[in-house]
């Protein structure tokens, strides 16, 4: 593993992170929002594998550009053409691209904007809709896990243990590890350039979502997806409730779907092998 650079990709610097020989084929993966989404052990797993892992920050997140993540001067169509130049940046050859929550929004758009850039798609932990009001067929996040998420106080954000012990609460009312969550958050607070406070919660939480452009659809689009694609899901993600996931495997042809039984919206090290042979085998 090496040290987290940056590279320059569609005129903006993207937070990367490499495993393996640059000289293999070539998995990237998008962070939602932060490259920490992608569990170490999975990039460790692949590269094993032979490949080229890298994982990255989204815009105004970790050590990528970041500007106002309050209201992004930017859409979600820039970040899909964002993942195509960093792809094509890192690797002559079309790659294999991996999407995690929102980075899984940012990955579908991306393999349907640049089809070249991508030879295959695994979407993680995500929805074929933007952030919002889902459609009808859809089922939406469970109203009484939103409830107890959103009812807590806010930690105070310049406080990095407060921050992590918030982590691990919400950890544990998503049903995911809580001691992960609160060293991915310690992880995530320490390398977040800015000492700004609404910077910290922004990386912490991905709001830059919640103000982002969005349009137009793309879940029509996505029957003329024709790069081999896995869909991956937790059986009980309260956020993103596994219908979503069926929902993608079913419109993307000749999709598979693997349901990690014992997962809500994390990646657990426990399917990572699982996980990593799915995407191998794409």
């Amino acid at each position: 593993m090496d040290a987290t650079t940056t590279v320059r990709a569609n005129d903006v610097a993207l937070g990367v992170e490499h495993f393996g020989n640059e000289a293999a084929p070539l998995v990237l993966l998008a962070g939602g929002t932060t490259m920490l989404s992608w569990p170490d052990a999975l990039c460790d797993a692949l590269a094993r594998g032979g490949r080229h892992v890298v994982r990255y920050d989204l815009r105004d997140s970790g050590a990528s550009t970041t500007v106002d993540p309050a209201a992004p001067a930017y859409t979600l169509r820039d970040l899909a053409a964002d993942a195509a130049a960093l792809a094509r940046e890192l690797d002559d050859r079309a790659a294999h691209l991996a999407g995690i929550g929102v980075g899984g929004m940012v990955a579908q758009v991306a393999a349907l904007d640049h089809p070249a850039a991508f030879r295959a798609l695994t979407l993680a932990g995500t929805r074929p809709v933007a952030p919002g009001p889902v459609d009808d067929d859809l089922p939406d996040h469970d109203a009484s896990t939103m409830g107890r998420l959103f009812s807590r106080p806010m930690p105070d954000w310049s406080d990095r243990a407060a921050v992590a012990e918030f982590a691990a609460g919400s950890a544990q009312i998503l049903g995911d590890d809580p001691a992960a969550a609160r060293a991915i958050a310690e992880r995530t607070w320490d390398r977040t350039t800015s000492t700004e406070p609404a910077l910290k919660m922004a990386d912490q939480l991905g709001t830059v979502f919640a103000g982002l452009d969005c349009t137009p659809r793309w879940r029509e689009r996505l029957a003329g997806l024709a790069v081999p694609t896995l869909v991956v899901h937790g059986a009980r993600d309260p956020f993103f409730p596994i219908g979503n996931a069926r929902a993608l495997a079913r419109e993307i042809p000749g999709a598979s779907l693997l349901v990690l039984e014992s997962a809500s919206t994390a990646i657990p090290d426990a399917a990572v092998g699982e996980v990593s042979a799915a995407m191998l085998a794409l």
